[in-house]
């Protein structure tokens, strides 16, 4: 369905705490979404702009739990004639079954009276400090029976509120793949009997690094949208981190997780400079760095001087400590891009990957020379997953730019516009285009 913008921010606020209410009561996964996908119908349907209910939350838990309830009678009494038929066949009357209402309650039926949406128990309105909802449902996702890429569009799609286009441009797949993949996994989840709980001791850790990917993935669509008029969504990028900093309380000691909540804030503390008051992508390069956030910089730094001497060096920790070099800058020409490189260096020695030897090619061509970094790109232009993309044709362009190429530079930045389905990146490439005709 199309969501207006106010619907779409209910979408993100309150999706994950409703289904996750909902998980916990009746324990069925799909069913569940299903439930809040009606829910969401028919407040499409129902509230007038401006003019919803007081709690959204409740309002939505309510609905879809009488549509779980509504579903489960109809399952029940579909049973029951299965049943009857089964019997008359077989001439024995004795075994027949109850009449409908004299079946015994269902347990969706028996929970519902446990709680009520507007209270602080699981499934109310709450507190916003603390969600065990969304944080559970997150962990939920992240189940051991999932693959690493189901575990993420999975959670994405419940805990992020993503569309699965937004979910398949992160992961550089075409929308229907993306599509079977969550309908595969909510199916593997519901034939391994997945519960929803509290992890284990000793599960936690098979579940953080499937939970760090997918807060990452969800903070980057926030920051950089993938599609549409806003080259940022701030409230969803800032929900990211708010998760992050949950399951960080929940796992204080754990390195990654910390650095990968060091890296989100060095990153947002630029939302401010990102766009000028035309709407227009700013980049790094020409961003006021006075008005960086300097509070989220100086929280993220003190996390890095805590984690860094102390664990394994592990893929957050080396991306938030470029972050922490780029922010160390008071300008532009003071970046120092050789300890750029040793780092993007490491990062490509411990988690390899064509988007990180992307980056390393810019970092290369900002310290060596653009011929140095197009030297480093070349052998990626054939990789499948960067030739879906636009931001490889960006890179090369900037990179030919400086070479001094500029008809092949301006083709480049004609080809990433084509290919890139944000509407500031559109604008900004086809400006730099434009430059150089």
């Amino acid at each position: 369905m199309t969501i207006s913008e106010p619907f779409e921010d209910v979408w993100r606020r309150e999706v994950p705490h409703v289904l996750g209410a909902l998980v916990r009561r009746y324990g069925d996964f799909a069913a569940c979404e299903d439930a809040v996908q009606e829910a969401l119908l028919a407040a499409s349907e129902q509230w007038q702009p401006g003019a919803g209910p007081d709690s959204p939350r409740g309002w939505l838990l309510r609905v879809a739990s009488r549509r779980l309830i509504d579903a489960h009678r109809s399952e029940r009494a579909r049973t029951a004639r299965e049943l009857r038929a089964a019997v008359r066949d077989r001439v024995d009357t004795e075994h027949a079954p109850a009449a409908d209402h004299e079946l015994p309650g269902s347990a969706a039926e028996i929970a519902l009276g446990a709680g009520t949406a507007g209270d602080d128990r699981p499934g109310g309105t709450g507190s916003p400090g603390h969600d065990p909802e969304t944080l559970h449902l997150l962990l939920l996702c992240a189940h051991p029976a999932l693959t690493p890429t189901a575990q993420a569009a999975l959670t994405l799609r419940a805990v992020g509120g993503l569309t699965t286009d937004q979910i398949a441009a992160a992961f550089l797949v075409p929308s229907a793949t993306m599509g079977q993949r969550i309908s595969r996994a909510k199916a593997t989840l519901a034939a391994a009997g997945a519960r929803f709980a509290a992890p284990t001791a000793s599960d936690l850790p098979d579940r953080l690094t499937a939970v760090g990917q997918v807060l990452y993935l969800i903070f980057n669509e926030g920051y950089t949208t993938s599609a549409g008029e806003r080259l940022m969504d701030v409230a969803l990028a800032s929900e990211a981190i708010r998760l992050t900093r949950e399951l960080r309380a929940l796992v204080p000691d754990h390195a990654e997780t910390a650095g990968l909540l060091a890296l989100m804030l060095l990153t947002q503390s630029r939302a401010a400079t990102r766009v000028d008051a035309a709407g227009d992508l700013v980049p790094l390069e020409h961003q006021d760095r006075a008005r960086w956030d300097h509070t989220m910089i100086t929280e993220a730094t003190s996390i890095l001087e805590v984690v860094l001497p102390h664990a394994t060096v592990g893929p957050y920790q080396l991306q938030a400590a470029i972050a922490a070099v780029h922010a160390e800058a008071s300008t532009w020409a003071d970046t120092d891009w050789l300890q750029i490189v040793i780092l993007y260096r490491m990062l490509d020695g411990i988690a390899p990957g064509p988007t990180v030897r992307l980056n390393l090619a810019v970092a290369v061509g900002m310290a060596h020379g653009p011929a140095a970094g197009l030297e480093v790109l070349e052998p990626l232009r054939e990789d499948p997953a960067l030739r879906r993309g636009h931001r490889i044709h960006a890179v090369r362009a900037h990179l030919l730019e400086m070479v001094g190429d500029r008809g092949p530079a301006r083709e480049e930045y004609l080809t990433a516009a084509r290919m890139s389905t944000s509407v500031p990146e559109q604008r900004y490439l086809n400006a730099r285009a434009e430059r150089l005709t």
